[in-house]
């Protein structure tokens, strides 16, 4: 097919968009790809959904081939189910909630599980209807605080989710690796760098669980790995290499110390130096104590306090994985001056347990380990307070940050950390939904079977920005051959009429040979068609130009830059060997 460029409904930028922080964000706008009509909103136009197409085509592809049914849900949804699994409430603030005219509740839908779960358990119900997986390629609605990046983080977005059912434990599994591997071919035909980490399920619920992250410096999701075993994590699911705990015995006695004006971890290390001690004070041997309130979804506010080594700060994303699905805030003025035997700045486990403070610790903080910390009075901190002597915890939350440097869970070696979006997520969901909708069929022997769930989603429009993240330069895009909306570029950079009719004939050339092609047939000077052939990204340019009066055009690689000279009797052939060269 021939897309001329004086029809294409497209209008190219030369400036970046006022409010573009990322390349992706930036050079789909300037490109005439998407267009912005409200924070975290975009209109796809004719370039941009021929590349969400394809993208869709090499997911639905990969889905089908591991024995995928598609299938298509509604976007609006009713309450009821979401109320039977709780997350109705769970979802809080984070969803898009209306009513209609008889004031009924709806949602429009972030996921859909209670849905694929009522569809299976109302149409099947014989153990010989499985195994089953069940996909849609979907928009899906979040009520984002901050719309960032483009499409990378809007508030309406596609996805691919799928969902496996199964009638035990080994079916589920099969099932995820299966998807694991569709994954990987999914992203390798896009040409997407990426790793696999382990990850937390979240609301989601379920056991096993992995993200895909296409390493990008722009990702929101941090990621560790240990370079000598090839563990890898989000920084959410990393545990804590727990040292050994430490005999009581010969151990001195806590002793409070006037410490002055010491509110901080800095201050109080200061302090401890001066103070004679017997030996150097660092930041790793204080506790800091970090006061929040907690909700359980449906429940009131309560205190918890967490203890970290005073060398960590309180990781927001470990933190708010650990406390799934609670909301948390921290304390406010008004809060300490409600809980007056909270001393700001100088908190101490005593005084927390005391008052019924829910108090977890690092898991750094073991039995025999001494610190210095808090002694609930202004002024003043407690030198040599045992763990499992002088003050027990409640229990242990994996809510510090992870570093560079920390030994990795598998003991092999150091963690190294690294940025990553996430492209995909798999998940072994297990009983949840279908133990909330007792979703049971009949089995072999004639008892009932609770099936078992797999979910599996990956970000489709998403993958766009993604690709244009990984796939560009200072003058533009770069798209791999898989998703480009078009399979060659030819530009007419001669005003001759023969070298026009000789473009004309070359496109329609290629078009016989099956291939999409865009050629920019418009009266516009030969250097505004350059930088918009480098901009749009498509992998090969013709360039019909001064060679034509010596039987030769320029095919150009969009990729690596790389200039050929071909005949024109043999152009047409040349871009199909081209095309058929691996990708980069």
């Amino acid at each position: 097919m021939i897309t001329r460029m004086s029809e294409l409904f497209l209008r190219t930028l030369r400036d970046d968009p006022a409010d573009a922080e990322v390349p992706s964000h930036k050079l789909l706008i300037r490109a005439g790809y998407v267009r912005p009509i409200a924070p975290g909103l975009y209109s796809w136009l004719p370039l941009g959904l021929r590349v969400l197409r394809k993208i869709e085509k090499i997911v639905r592809e990969e889905m089908v081939a591991i024995g995928g049914q598609e299938i298509l849900f509604p976007a609006l949804l009713p309450k009821a189910p979401y109320e039977t699994t709780n997350r109705w409430t769970e979802y809080g603030d984070g969803v898009f909630r209306l009513k209609d005219r008889r004031d009924n509740d709806y949602m429009l839908g972030p996921t859909h599980e209670e849905f694929f779960t009522l569809t299976v358990k109302g149409e099947y119900s014989s153990y010989k209807d499985f195994p089953l997986t069940l996909f849609q390629i979907q928009t899906k609605y979040r009520d984002e605080a901050r719309p960032r990046a483009g499409i990378l983080r809007g508030r309406e977005f596609i996805m691919k989710d799928s969902y496996s059912f199964d009638i035990d434990e080994g079916g589920l599994k099969t099932a995820y690796h299966s998807h694991r591997e569709a994954y990987q071919n999914m992203f390798a035909r896009m040409a997407i760098r990426y790793v696999i980490v382990s990850a937390v399920s979240g609301a989601m619920g379920g056991s096993a669980s992995e993200e895909f992250l296409a390493e990008s410096e722009i990702g929101e999701d941090t990621f560790v790995r240990c370079l000598q075993s090839g563990y890898a994590a989000n920084v959410e699911a990393v545990t804590t290499a727990v040292p050994d705990a430490i005999p009581f015995e010969g151990l001195p006695e806590p002793t409070v110390h006037d410490t002055g004006d010491t509110p901080t971890i800095a201050t109080l290390v200061d302090w401890a130096n001066s103070a004679g001690l017997g030996r150097e004070i660092t930041a790793a041997d204080t506790l800091k104590n970090v006061l929040l309130k907690v909700r359980q979804p449906g429940g009131d506010w309560e205190l918890l306090a967490i203890g970290v080594p005073g060398d960590r700060e309180v990781d927001d994303k470990r933190l708010g994985a650990a406390l799934e699905p609670a909301e948390y805030a921290m304390l406010d003025d008004a809060d300490f001056a409600r809980n007056p035997f909270l001393k700001k700045g100088y908190i101490g486990p005593k005084a927390l347990l005391a008052n019924g403070v829910r108090y977890l610790v690092d898991p750094r903080v073991v039995d025999g380990s001494a610190w210095i910390t808090g002694a609930d009075e202004t002024g003043k901190h407690v030198v040599g307070l045992v763990a499992g002597r002088d003050f027990v915890a409640d229990g242990t939350i994996e809510a510090a940050e992870v570093r560079d440097g920390d030994p990795s869970p598998d003991g092999a070696g150091p963690l190294v950390s690294a940025r990553g979006i996430e492209i995909g997520h798999i998940f072994q969901l297990g009983r949840k939904y279908t133990d909330a909708f007792t979703a049971d069929v009949l089995g072999e022997d004639g008892k009932p079977v609770r099936l078992t769930m797999g979910s599996y989603g990956v970000g489709v429009s998403r993958l766009v920005a993604v690709i244009a993240e990984q796939h560009h330069d200072g003058l533009g895009l770069r798209w791999p051959s898989s998703v480009a909306p078009f399979d060659v570029h030819v530009v007419i950079a001669n005003k001759d009429p023969e070298a026009r009719t000789g473009a004309e004939e070359l496109a329609a050339a290629l078009d016989r040979l099956g291939l999409d092609v865009l050629l920019d047939d418009r009266t516009a000077s030969p250097g505004v068609k350059f930088k918009d052939a480098e901009l749009l990204g498509v992998p090969w340019i013709v360039v019909v130009g001064r060679g034509w009066a010596d039987g030769v055009v320029e095919l150009r690689n969009r990729f690596s830059g790389e200039t050929r000279t071909v005949s024109i009797d043999d152009a047409a052939t040349a871009v199909v060997a081209a095309l058929a060269e691996p990708q980069p």
